[in-house]
């Protein structure tokens, strides 16, 4: 970006006076013209396309043409030659598909007599499930998608790829537009019920999340509401830099000093996304099977109320006497459970099978009589992992006075020899025979499965002697191996004496239980046949509805933005059905200076707007995002339609119309072609909304079949190509260029959507993960699939895709790097993933040439689309005579005319 020096002296001025702008400053309030009477916020008029002289006229194939013609006639610039058909099919074969033509289809293409074979070839390309793979890329580098959480831990986000499916099937379907916006940001709302609707609603979580903010800091402390201000902010940049090429995100501690955005605009759009967090969110892809879930809900919910209105009616009819018992029951059940920090216990190291052995074990000191042993299962609130989790399928338990089990031990429990029922928390007992023994081992001989790991976990363990003493309580625990960060798993829990659903003493459980005989006696006194019978048919047809939608497969899960209830210390706004948080101006962005309350808006496009959504005062949280999402595709926004052709035009040409295309603002840059921004923001709006469609435009166009030869000339008038007198020359991006080299090593696996290949050993997963790409085998065929659906790991990014220019997904990357270093080549000669795909290419080729000569032609032409001449023929049979065809494909794949395309 190039800074005017005004704009400079303004920040610098800012920036030394320390002062942050009144909050509620007008952008407006200016003398002159103000930011409202910026080109991008002017409303979208087709412009008539301008006329042509001759010679212009025989070159044009479309509107397109008029308006880049007419503008290089002003600059005395003129057109490049056409492209030859090998340049042309290579082009648009990775423009579109972002992989190589193969020599077939080069030699079929180029021999066509057909005068209409480049438009067919073009409607072929955007016909493959190939194009979705390539433009989906294109879309999750905006939106800075990744596969873990970023921050200090990065834990893997296991449930992000639907969205990125989403995208790759939308953009082959060729979904209108309007209606990709909106799913995005209110799919759950305005398509109800819908596959699409819920995975869309993933791009409001593709960012990173702060785990340690949101999931051990609580919303009570400082730092939590900070994490959670910045996962609002991350909601609102990402929407805004994506759909309207708009920068607010300053504008959380200042007034924006160039554009029509106020501070007061910014916290209106952060309280569009007040009830929402970033979390998991079940459901079923198979419409049928949402919408039997759905009935069964439905039946779930009217059978309970029924059920609590037949209640209501006993106890009216039980009168005072019943409800005093009622409410003894309560209080005793109140006293009964303590509260502190009950739901968690021992956890065991998390391993990949279910049959390895783990063991944990208490010393009681000294041999004593032990009359019974009690186990309580584990659980924990946080992401609904619920009760019993990791209580073993299988196991023992078995007492010795030799710590290592050596010698003779009594088995006390044997359940090792068929599945057991998972208990939850309520207790197991399990009588002993008063023998005298110092250890109590517990064997978990088959583990309980997680999500895709298994784990030993126990919230209680106790020893009682016949009095009913706990032994256990306090005593040293031992096991095979335990997670003692953080504390809330570590293995001294097992004996803490705090798990879910205990009672304080004896004499209180028998209180309790007689209170509750009583209780159960008295309304069975009270309830006739009419009730009775009425009671049961429901209570019947609940357990029948619970256990239907229990014996339902598991549903699918999707990471998206939702109001959740969340877990631990991390508490959403479900507990309050969604009520969105208050959002505040903030004094300089300062979480600990809040002003004044704001309701849900967004940026104002005329002097006159508002800013602010007329819902009802008891809107439902996704009104504030169906308005939000509305007032994104509304036909006259001059913003959301000109930010689209923008984004085509700058994959297909290298640079946009507008060369900053996240900044339509006065920081950004002006467009080179504004008439032709506006006649394909125009079009492109008008007529159906269709990507491909604009692809069809802006491919068939004269101005895209250029050739890419320079011209000193020209250079001299035009040296960054703006006018476009000829075609740019681009480097592949790095998907590009490893699916190209996986496909000429005959490796490429092209299995379409599902979980992301790991193309790393993790590591550490259950605390600060570590990913090893240095200890992946490049032969691991599970990793052979295209870029697109490679797992995304934000704080180490995979070096070689890295070096490549690959966009960082903690980043919103809107135009990739296209830096050329000496580290590229370097990679591309000696990355394990290139040595073995140099070696199966040289062996398909050995296998299908029947000679060296063949061999090192067929591998030239598969490579760069071409023959080689024959000096080129000539040199690399001499290196392969000396060096391999091996060493000769790594050669070829370093190659620039491999590596970009004209």
């Amino acid at each position: 970006m190039i800074w005017h020096p005004k704009s400079i002296l303004a920040a610098a001025l800012f920036l030394a006076l320390g002062q942050a702008p009144v909050v509620g400053n007008d952008p407006s309030d200016k003398s002159g013209p103000g930011p409202f009477d910026f080109w991008s916020l002017q409303p979208v008029v087709r412009p008539v396309p301008p006329a042509l002289g001759q010679a212009n006229r025989d070159w044009a194939r479309n509107r397109i043409d008029h308006f880049i013609a007419a503008k290089r006639a002003e600059k005395n610039l003129p057109h490049s030659g056409k492209a030859d058909r090998r340049t042309l099919i290579r082009r648009v074969f990775f423009d579109l598909l972002g992989l190589p033509p193969t020599p077939e289809e080069v030699r079929a293409f180029v021999a066509d007599p057909d005068p209409l074979a480049y438009e067919k070839l073009v409607d072929r390309l955007l016909a493959s499930p190939r194009y979705g793979e390539r433009w989906a890329r294109h879309w999750l580098d905006v939106v800075h998608y990744g596969d873990t959480h970023g921050y200090d831990k990065d834990k893997p986000r296991p449930n992000a790829w639907p969205y990125r499916d989403y995208v790759v099937r939308s953009f082959n379907v060729d979904k209108p537009y309007g209606r990709f916006v909106q799913e995005q940001v209110a799919g759950d709302a305005l398509y109800p019920g819908t596959r699409d609707g819920i995975e869309a609603t993933g791009f409001i979580a593709a960012g990173p999340w702060d785990f340690i903010g949101h999931a051990e800091v609580p919303e009570t402390k400082l730092d939590g509401r900070i994490a959670r201000n910045i996962d609002r902010d991350d909601m609102v940049k990402n929407t805004m830099n994506t759909f309207i090429s708009t920068t607010v995100q300053c504008a959380r501690c200042h007034d924006h000093k160039f554009d029509a955005v106020n501070m007061t605009d910014y916290y209106r759009m952060q309280a569009v996304f007040a009830a929402l967090d970033r979390a998991d969110h079940e459901y079923y892809p198979n419409p049928k099977t949402a919408k039997k879930h759905a009935a069964l809900e439905k039946k779930i919910t009217t059978h309970k109320a029924l059920l609590k209105q037949i209640e209501l009616d006993i106890q009216s009819r039980g009168g005072a006497k019943l409800t005093e018992l009622t409410k003894q029951l309560d209080d005793l059940r109140k006293k009964a459970t303590t509260t502190p920090r009950p739901e968690y216990g021992y956890h065991s190291q998390i391993v990949d099978k279910p049959d390895i052995k783990k063991w944990v074990q208490i010393d009681l000191g000294e041999p004593v009589e032990i009359d019974q042993v009690t186990l309580v299962g584990a659980s924990d609130s946080y992401n609904n992992i619920g009760d019993g989790f990791g209580f073993p399928v299988r196991y023992k338990i078995e007492a010795s006075n030799d710590a290592r089990f050596a010698e003779e031990s009594f088995l006390i429990a044997d359940h090792t020899g068929v599945d057991q029922k998972n208990p939850g928390i309520a207790p197991q007992h399990f009588k002993a025979n008063g023998s005298k023994y110092r250890y109590i081992r517990l064997t978990a001989t088959k583990l309980a499965k997680r999500s895709n790991d298994y784990i030993l976990a126990m919230g209680e363990m106790q020893v009682r002697d016949a009095s009913g003493a706990n032994l256990a309580k306090s005593k040293p625990v031992t096991a095979l191996d335990s997670i003692e960060a953080p504390v809330r798993w570590r293995r001294s829990n097992l004996v803490d004496n705090l798990f879910n659903g205990q009672t304080s003493d004896p004499e209180l459980a028998r209180h309790l239980a007689d209170t509750e005989a009583a209780h159960t006696e008295l309304i069975n006194s009270i309830v006739d046949g009419e009730i009775a019978g009425k009671r049961r048919k429901t209570q019947a047809a609940l357990t029948k509805a619970e256990a239907n939608i229990k014996a339902m497969p598991k549903p699918q899960r999707v990471y998206i933005g939702k109001v959740h209830t969340g877990g631990g210390a991390f508490r959403g706004t479900g507990h309050e059905g969604g009520k969105p948080r208050t959002i505040r101006v903030l004094h300089r962005g300062d979480m600990s200076q809040p002003r004044d309350e704001v309701g849900p808006g967004t940026l104002r496009l005329v002097k006159r707007d508002g800013g602010t959504f007329n819902l009802a005062g008891d809107h439902k949280e996704s009104d504030r995002r169906v308005a939000l999402a509305r007032w994104l595709t509304k036909t006259e926004h001059p913003l959301t339609w000109r930010s689209i052709v923008n984004r085509v035009w700058q994959y297909h040409f290298g640079t946009g119309i507008v060369a900053t295309p996240n900044d339509f603002g006065q920081m950004g840059a002006k467009p080179s072609h504004p008439e032709l921004l506006d006649w394909l923001a125009a079009e492109f709006r008008d007529n159906g909304q269709s990507i491909k469609q604009l692809h069809r435009l802006i491919l068939n166009s004269a101005t895209y079949r250029q050739s890419s030869a320079t011209n000193a000339a020209h250079e001299k008038i035009d040296s960054q190509n703006r006018y476009l007198w000829r075609m740019n020359r681009r480097q592949l991006e790095a998907e590009a260029l490893r699916d190209s080299v996986l496909v000429l090593a005959g490796r490429m696996n092209f299995q379409m959507y599902g979980p992301g290949f790991r193309d790393f050993v993790l590591e550490h997963p259950e605390h600060s993960p570590h990913y090893e790409y240095y200890k992946h085998d490049p032969e691991d065929v599970s990793i052979h699939r295209r870029s697109v659906y490679r797992f995304l790991v934000r704080s180490q990014q995979q070096p070689f895709m890295t070096t490549l220019n690959c966009a960082d997904p903690s980043q919103q990357v809107a135009r990739r790097n296209d830096a050329i270093t000496a580290l590229q080549s370097l990679a591309l000669l000696n990355n394990k993933l290139m040595v073995a795909m140099a070696r199966h290419f040289a062996n398909d080729l050995q296998q299908s040439q029947p000679n060296t000569q063949s061999a090192v032609s067929e591998a030239f032409f598969r490579t760069v689309g071409r023959a080689p001449s024959n000096k080129e023929a000539s040199d690399l049979a001499t290196y392969t005579q000396q060096h391999g065809l091996a060493n000769t494909c790594r050669l070829l794949f370093n190659l620039n005319e491999f590596s970009f395309v004209d």
